[in-house]
Order: structure tokens, then sequence, then C-alpha cells
């Protein structure tokens, strides 16, 4: 008897792989231009929360579906900036 193949499974193309390492990138670059952007203290608040919004846009436009994974990975470290910079819960 012959083994038979998940069809169910999905095994990626090395082409689908070098994208989506592509993506996760380019999204902790922009990630890390924000968090610096914030860090440095010349924006508002306002500003900053607006960065944050337009990072997170860019995020989910990259990976849709996503947005438990961008909560649970990035809000964190925004929340710390953004307190440590303007003193907000």
């Amino acid at each position: 008897m012959e083994p038979v193949e998940n069809s169910t499974s999905f095994q990626p193309t090395q082409e689908q792989i070098d994208d989506e390492s592509r993506r996760i990138r380019r999204l902790r670059i922009l990630v890390q231009l924000t968090l610096e952007s914030i860090a440095a203290g010349d924006l508002t608040p306002e500003e900053a929360s607006g960065m944050i919004a337009a990072t997170r846009r860019v995020a989910l436009e990259m990976f849709p579906g996503k947005e438990r994974a961008f909560d649970l990975l990035y809000r964190p470290k925004f929340q710390r900036v953004m307190h440590a910079i303007y003193r907000l819960q």
C-alpha cells in the first residue's frame, strides 16, 4: 500500500517563502522607524498615535487578517514607548 499524501497540506513555494520574508523584514523596519520617531520626542501624542495607527494599517495591508498578531507582537512596544515619552497609560 502506497502512502497517501494529505491533500489539505500546503507546501509553499520558495518564491512565496521569499516574499513573506521580505514583507516581514519591511514590517520590522517600519515598526522600528516608527518607534524611533516616537522615542525622539519631537511629535505630539496625537501625531505619535497617528503614526502607530498608520503603521498598523500598513501591516494589515501586508498581512491581511493578522490583527491579533500585530496587537500581540507590536502593541506592547508602542505602549511602552508612548508611556515613556508622554507618560501615558
